[in-house]
């Protein structure tokens, strides 16, 4: 069992992120944020972390297919305060976390690596030390 995380309880601030993430997913899924530049985007989002005090979220997301890293970034920036508004309003949150946003290169890490273990001389060097 671990142990709560820092001040403001963790079980509270895995609540909290979980469903701000649930909310987040759910509105980028219906094209309700309000922005040109992201209405058409697959966005996924995997994680959000909220402060010990539930002031500040930090949502990872990344969007599915080649985009403009820099010019989805700055649209997410953009709308929000718009998300955060709309998902204190479906929460019903007394508090509203401030919502940031973070590029997650998570899945390009991993296909990157995967695309390093199929090289002949990585696949051999590993078969050698293995061996």
């Amino acid at each position: 069992m671990r142990a709560r995380q820092g001040k403001g309880g963790g079980q509270r601030r895995l609540r909290v992120g979980e469903a701000y993430r649930h909310e987040l997913a759910a509105m980028f899924q219906r094209g309700e944020v309000p922005d040109p530049d992201l209405g058409s985007l697959s966005i996924t989002v995997t994680q959000v972390d909220v402060s010990p005090d539930l002031r500040n979220a930090l949502a990872f997301v990344t969007p599915l297919g080649q985009v403009d890293r820099q010019g989805f970034m700055d649209a997410l920036k953009r709308v929000a305060p718009a998300i955060q508004g709309e998902i204190a309003r479906r929460l019903g949150l007394r508090l509203t976390a401030r919502l940031a946003f973070k590029f997650d290169d998570r899945f390009e890490r991993v296909r990157r690596i995967e695309e390093l273990l199929k090289d002949p001389v990585v696949a051999a060097d590993i078969a050698r030390r293995d061996g």
